[in-house]
């Protein structure tokens, strides 16, 4: 159990007539990158919400750092963080006020040098003063994931990070959540997008109809699938592939 960071059994919730999730069961180790997938309405915000204790479930138990979600909310929501799938950052306010802001709300000492050392990791030193409003969606999201890590949260949740985001941005804030897992904290990630999962999670479950219908690694999920026939063809390059030959290209010219 020292291993587990997030432990769901039998989770059940409904909104009226609609039951959404029928008896959810799963569990993440500490210090990997776990990926939800589901369609849209599958019910993967509503676990979200319910693991950072936004939302009461209506059956079965949910553990965060070894505290139940529903008689010790405090203690979970002083170990996570969230990150939801629009930026929570104040635009009125620069990037560097922000982040000083939050440090501040955390009751951190020297506010500024936590901030300056966020700007840094996250290379955005250079708009720091600027006002957020001025910020590309790329800017917005590598801001508001940095805000939730002050303070060292030992679980982030993030609920489909990259959505709306160009590739060039996806693919700077999939480096970003693979160093979250390097530094040892528990990632929770909902997506849509099949490569994220593929490119970045170390487990991979499948929410359909209110239940989780596959959980492994990518290995094993790709056992589950009847052998394919093997052909020999020229391999051409795949569209990210030839976005990051022509960016890196244009970069050293």
């Amino acid at each position: 159990m020292q291993n587990v960071a997030i432990k769901v059994k039998g989770l059940h919730k409904s909104y009226k007539k609609l039951h959404v999730l029928k008896g959810v069961d799963f569990e993440v180790e500490r210090g990997r990158i776990f990926a939800l997938l589901g369609s849209n309405g599958a019910g993967k915000t509503t676990i979200v919400k319910i693991l950072s204790t936004l939302l009461n479930s209506d059956g079965g138990t949910a553990t965060v750092n070894g505290f139940d979600v529903a008689s010790h909310p405090e203690n979970v929501r002083q170990s996570i963080s969230l990150t939801g799938q629009f930026a929570a950052v104040d635009e009125i306010l620069t990037g560097r006020e922000n982040l000083v802001m939050i440090a501040r709300l955390r009751h951190l000492k020297d506010p500024r040098r936590v901030a300056d050392d966020f700007l840094r990791r996250f290379g955005l030193d250079e708009p720091a003063d600027r006002r957020v409003s001025t910020y590309s969606g790329g800017m917005r999201r590598k801001l508001d994931i940095a805000m939730s890590l002050i303070g060292k949260p030992q679980v982030i949740f993030l609920d489909e990070p990259t959505t709306g985001l160009d590739p060039e941005a996806r693919i700077g804030i999939w480096k970003i959540v693979r160093g979250l897992a390097d530094n040892g904290i528990t990632v929770f990630l909902t997506t849509q997008h099949l490569e994220e999962a593929e490119q970045l999670a170390d487990r991979i479950a499948i929410l359909h109809e209110g239940r989780i219908i596959a959980n492994g690694t990518l290995e094993e999920l790709k056992k589950l699938f009847p052998p394919v026939k093997v052909e020999y063809v020229e391999k051409q390059p795949t569209l990210e592939e030839i976005f990051l030959a022509i960016i890196g290209r244009k970069e050293e010219r």
